[in-house]
C-alpha cells in the first residue's frame, strides 16, 4: 500500500483545510484509515480514524467537533475536513493505514504517507 496525502497550507484561525489522501494497493474493508499530526519537538499523536469497510469515524478529543474525516472507496481516497482550526492544530499531518483494526496508536499502523504542512496563524 502507498499512501500521497496533500491539501495542506497556510491559514488563519478560524479558517478550514481539506487534507486529502490517495491510496494504491489493497486496502480490505477490515482496514482502518488513519490521520495523525506532529508538531515540532512533540510526538506524533492520533487525529481521526475511518473504518474502511462500515464506516465508522474516531476523533481525538481536541479536534472532536470541528474536524471529519470521510472515506471514498471507490476511489480509495480518505479526506480530513478540518474547520475552525487554531494555532495548535499546526503540524505536520499523516494519512496512514492499519491492517491490525487498531485505531488510536501509531504503532496499530503499518503504511505511512509522506505528510503534509498544516501552518495556522493567530
Amino acid at each position: 500500500v502507498q499512501l500521497q496525502a496533500s491539501g495542506g497550507g497556510l491559514v488563519q484561525a478560524g479558517g478550514s483545510l481539506r487534507l486529502s489522501c490517495a491510496a494504491s494497493g489493497n486496502i480490505y474493508s477490515s482496514s482502518v484509515s488513519g490521520w495523525f499530526r506532529q508538531a515540532p519537538g512533540k510526538e506524533r499523536e492520533f487525529v481521526a480514524a475511518v473504518r474502511w469497510g462500515v464506516g465508522n469515524t474516531y476523533y481525538a478529543d481536541s479536534v472532536k467537533g470541528r474536524f471529519t474525516i470521510s472515506r471514498d472507496r471507490a476511489k480509495k481516497m480518505v479526506y480530513l475536513q478540518m474547520d475552525s482550526l487554531k494555532p495548535e492544530d499546526t503540524a505536520v499531518y499523516y494519512c496512514a493505514i492499519s491492517r491490525t483494526g487498531g485505531l488510536r496508536l501509531a504503532a496499530d499502523y503499518s503504511y505511512w504517507g509522506q505528510g503534509t504542512q498544516v501552518t495556522v496563524s493567530s
